[in-house]
Formats: C-alpha cells, structure tokens, sequence
C-alpha cells in the first residue's frame, strides 16, 4: 500500500506513473540493464549512491551505472516497491521506496528517496535521488 500526502483522487494517474517508473527502475536493476536505467533520469539530474558517492549530471551518473550496474553482485533479486508518496507540487513529487537485495542466507535493504519531476510530455524523471542503506540494527 502506497501511503500518499495530498489528495489521492487527483493525482491516481500521476501514482501509477510514479509506480510505473519504481517498476522500472526494479526492471533495470533485476536485469543489470544500465540504459534502460539512465532512461529515467533528467539530463541535470544529481544521484548520491549508498555510499557516498554524489553524480551530478546524466553524464556522471551514466559513466558510473555503466561501470557497475553490469558487475553487481546481487543476481537479480532485488526489489523495489513505492512506501510513500509526497507531492511537493502537481509535478515534482518525493517518492520513499523499500529496495530489497535478496541473495542465499543474506538479505540487504535499502530507503531510497526519489524526488522526481513531471515533464512536458508527462512523464516523471527521476531528478534528484539518494540511494540510502539501512543499517540491520534500524531494521524493523
């Protein structure tokens, strides 16, 4: 269940556009499949990775997911599902997902945040995003 500020009736086709774009951002990622990915993002978008690491640009963020999105180690098993929906403005949302990496006898999670906006054309991009670890102790 999506749990969502603002008014849920005038934005039902805007979540599902937004939960399109998670299930492709989970696509990309079960496939290690980098240009699929980098389709989703603004050209000026900014991307902080789980450790650290801060891409400004389309251009940063595709020279580093083409670099490690093909090696990662996780084998496919990696979820990604929408836990919260916050519409800054009728086109700019904050999106908090769950990301599940889940591998033989060990399992990862991470809380990304996603603030995505709402193109000309209608679609949303992922514009500013922070791929955040949990740590196993905050885990509930």
């Amino acid at each position: 269940m999506i749990h969502m500020t603002t008014q849920s009736t005038s934005h039902a086709a805007d979540l599902e556009a937004i939960r399109q774009l998670v299930a492709t951002v989970e696509h990309s990622q079960q496939n290690k499949d980098p240009e699929e990915f980098l389709g989703l993002f603004h050209p000026d978008a900014i991307w902080t990775t789980a450790h650290g690491k801060v891409l400004i640009g389309l251009d940063a963020i595709a020279e580093f997911t083409r670099e490690v999105l093909p090696a990662a180690g996780w084998d496919g098993k990696v979820t990604y599902e929408v836990a919260h929906v916050l519409f800054i403005r009728p086109d700019v949302a904050a999106v908090k997902v769950r990301q599940r990496y889940l591998a033989p006898g060990e399992e990862s999670e991470g809380a990304p945040l996603y603030v995505i906006s709402k193109q000309a054309d209608g679609r949303w991009l992922l514009t500013a995003c922070q791929n955040t670890g949990v740590v196993a102790e905050q885990r509930h």
